[in-house]
């Protein structure tokens, strides 16, 4: 960067903006840096710089700032650490604070998830390390303390210094409450001298209390004396404040071993979150400033829509439109003085300047600024912070100096161009300058007083005119800017409003040549029309929008009828379709109140032919079990066994008829007989001997076998599953109690009912009778592979 563009960069005040980018850093390096900043010349640079501007004020708009507070310098003391030097205390703790800061950047980037920024890499690089972090902290609570918990060494030390110091505290205190040693001493306090517990005694008793003397008062009137019986827990514990110290030092040395070990994450660490802290200071003057990214262009056209310079009270200030490189490369800025010409050419190439260090700027949207290799500036006047030369000679050789760097990616900005000397020579030479930068390329803006450099603008192709707007009504200026229309001087208005007297003004106006005067009254005419255009633009405008405003409320209208009769419309199809689906509805429950009745009487008839085979069944069995019960008592005589009843024999006992095994024979002669699950005893001469199997089947009672039939004709009848699925809830349930009772006389001990998923009303009700049948145990729904909540099992009792 050229020694004239810094110089620019200076008039155009670029500095005082740097200032208050800094203002909005945290750490001292970022606020250096920030006052560093220079423009970037590269598009792609210029693109790179606004993208992360948006990331960091889209976040601050989103969650506020990250925590820059622990961001300190630690360059020196991790190269110290690195070449095996310790660390102190402060040292440590400004580094426990950076890890802080970076742990605390990486949970502030993923709070929450957000779409993919230009700075995401930042914060992803970051490393941290909460186990150093917190092993520094929990080491070291203050600069000036090392906690006990750093080392159980350290603690074990300082617990027995504890304990030395009550020795000596108890010691002492003995002393000064003794009544004994109450007159020799001079007052009755514990003290320090030397790190070492004292009492104050009399100078003319100091041999009443035997012990080392360690200081004197300034008078002379008193001794500080150790006594002897101190002196031994004293020493103790100087020998443990050596052993606490050069613990400490050990628990430093260690610390910093570790920091060492970690020294390239944390020094990157350091300069990542310092170039964040950069970033959102420029997010942070975006919002302060109010500013938005501009367009970047790379063709040189510039066009600031409501451009304001970013150091004026936005209050006050009056934004400006600018166009500069598009159908036209000369921009040429006439008007009064103290009119805004040199605060819109300052606005022109601060903006510029701005952008190209990746800041946002006080515009309007849909601005565009091209980034330009260097931007030269000769301003000199009392608006500028750094005062330049005023001469004509001074100018000279800033102009001088800009036409041997200006090319055709150059930005000139010339204020009062060929001011200082004699006006026709003046005009001449301004006007051979700004065709000379023309043909370089480059895109120049100028203010000026000369009509000739109005006339110039007028007449050339590539050059237009502008000025700064003047209300001759109040002879004031308005400090727009108006793009296309030369402006006057109004010096003879201005004077005329300061007091000038009207005769002098009127002898001035004579000298003018007459070209000169008609000149200046075309331009007085022109300005009458163009603020009489601009009125009736106004009105025009103001006409077009009420218009625009009633064809929008006519629309409204019309679309709130059409919602209205469409409206109208549902409700009544709506209407229609709701009597039509009660209809539907009625004939429906008529015709499932019919099948109901259907179904009942079928069920009815059903159950009474069950009942009547159940009955009928009954009869059989109470039949045969009454023929057993009273079978006649006259049975044939207990025949004597061929040979004596052995364990394994079968045997009946008269009047049961029932084989029982004989299990054991006892040696009085009783019997343990087992029959199925009943066990008995019985003598000898009580039973019958089973002499074959044959036999002894033919002799099976009648009645059991006739239950057991029974029994299984039942089971067989009885079915362990039930398909309800498309019937009723009241119907399903008749159906369920039905089939329970049947599982029941078939003493089946589980059954599955099966009702489908559907909307769960079927199973409710299945599951209520369920509830309610006392003859069932437990039910589940089904598991994968039996239908899952499809089917309910049941377990009867």
């Amino acid at each position: 960067m050229s020694e004239l563009f810094e110089k620019s960069i200076r008039t155009l005040e670029l500095p005082r903006v740097l200032q208050l980018l800094s203002e909005q850093a945290v750490s001292a390096e970022a606020r250096d840096r920030a006052l560093r900043v220079r423009p970037e010349t590269e598009p792609e640079e210029v693109l790179r710089l606004l993208d992360q501007t948006d990331a960091a004020r889209t976040m601050i708009g989103l969650r506020g700032s990250p925590s820059f507070s622990g961001v300190r310098p630690v360059a020196e003391s991790l190269d110290r650490a690195d070449r095996g030097g310790g660390l102190n205390t402060r040292e440590l703790l400004t580094i426990a604070g950076l890890l802080t800061a970076a742990r605390r950047a990486r949970e502030y980037f993923n709070d929450e998830s957000q779409e993919k920024t230009a700075i995401d890499h930042l914060f992803l690089s970051l490393h941290g390390n909460r186990f150093l972090e917190e092993k520094i902290k929990r080491c070291i609570p203050d600069e000036d303390t090392i906690a006990d918990a750093a080392s159980s060494e350290l603690a074990d030390i300082r617990r027995h210094m504890r304990a030395a110091q009550a020795r000596s505290r108890q010691i002492l205190q003995k002393i000064i409450s003794s009544p004994t040693y109450g007159k020799i001493l001079q007052e009755a306090i514990i003290t320090q001298r030397d790190g070492r517990f004292v009492v104050p005694v009399k100078a003319e008793h100091k041999g009443d209390l035997p012990g080392l003397v360690h200081d004197i008062s300034a008078t002379g009137a008193t001794v500080f004396v150790e006594p002897m019986g101190v002196v031994q827990a004293n020493n103790e514990y100087v020998e443990l404040e050596a052993k606490e110290q050069k613990e400490i030092d050990r628990i430093l040395a260690e610390l910093s071993a570790e920091t060492a070990a970690h020294r390239e994450s944390i020094q990157w660490d350091y300069d990542t979150l310092v170039h964040l802290d950069l970033i959102f200071a420029r997010g942070q003057l975006s919002y302060k400033m109010d500013g938005v990214r501009p367009e970047i262009r790379r063709d040189g056209v510039i066009h600031l829509r409501k451009a304001r310079h970013p150091l004026l009270d936005p209050k006050t200030a009056v934004s400006i439109d600018v166009e500069l490189g598009g159908t036209f490369d000369t921009l040429v800025i006439t008007g009064p003085n103290t009119g805004g010409k040199t605060v819109s050419l300052k606005t022109l190439g601060l903006l510029t300047l701005m952008t190209q260090c990746g800041l946002h700027i006080p515009v309007a949207d849909r601005s565009a600024i091209a980034v330009y290799q260097r931007v030269l500036a000769d301003i000199g006047d009392e608006q500028s912070i750094e005062q330049s030369l005023s001469t004509f000679s001074a100018h000279m050789v800033n102009i001088v100096a800009i036409l041997a760097e200006a090319d055709s990616r150059s930005l000139i900005l010339f204020d009062e161009l060929g001011a200082g000397t004699d006006p026709v020579e003046g005009a001449a030479l301004a006007i051979a300058v700004i065709q000379h930068v023309r043909n370089l390329g480059a895109k120049v803006a100028a203010t000026t007083h000369y009509a000739e450099l109005k006339t110039f603008a007028m007449t050339t192709a590539g050059v237009e005119n502008a000025s700064c707007e003047f209300d001759v009504e109040t002879l004031r200026p308005t400090y727009r800017l108006l793009i296309g229309i030369p402006g006057k001087s109004n010096a003879f208005a201005i004077s005329r409003r300061l007091g000038l007297p009207e005769a002098v003004i009127d002898d001035a106006r004579r000298q003018l040549s007459g070209e000169g005067v008609r000149f200046e009254d075309v331009l007085t005419q022109l300005e009458a029309k163009r603020q009489a255009l601009e009125k009736r633009e106004a009105e025009a405008d103001r006409l077009l929008r009420q218009r625009e405003e009633d064809a929008r409320k006519a629309r409204e209208f019309r679309e709130q009828m059409e919602r209205a009769k469409e409206n109208a419309r549902g409700r009544g199809e709506a209407e229609a379709k709701r009597l039509l689906r009660d209809a539907r509805a009625a004939a429906d429950q008529v015709f499932a109140e019919l099948s109901e009745m259907r179904r009942q009487q079928a069920r009815m008839e059903r159950n009474a032919d069950e009942n009547e085979a159940r009955a009928a069944l009954r009869r059989k069995l109470n039949e045969a079990e009454e023929a057993v019960t009273h079978r006649d008592a006259r049975a044939e005589p207990i025949p004597k066994p061929s040979r004596p009843i052995r364990a394994g024999d079968l045997v009946e006992i008269p009047g049961v008829r029932t084989p029982a095994e004989v299990v054991s024979v006892g040696k009085d002669g009783t019997l343990q007989l087992k029959s199925g699950i009943l066990k008995m005893k019985a003598k000898a001469e009580e039973v019958r001997l089973i002499e074959d199997d044959e036999r002894a089947a033919k002799k099976r009672s009648p009645a059991v076998s006739i239950r057991q039939s029974a029994d299984r004709a039942l089971r067989a009848s009885a079915a362990r599953e039930l398909d309800i699925r498309g019937l009723e809830s009241l119907e399903a349930e008749a159906v369920v109690e039905n089939f329970l009772s049947a599982a029941v006389m078939g003493r089946l001990e589980t059954v599955t009912i099966i009702h489908g998923k559907g909307t769960g009303a079927l199973r409710k009700a299945v599951h209520d009778v369920l509830r309610r049948n006392k003859a069932v145990k437990g039910f589940r729904l089904g598991v994968y592979g039996e239908g899952e909540s499809g089917v309910t099992v049941v377990t009867m009792k």
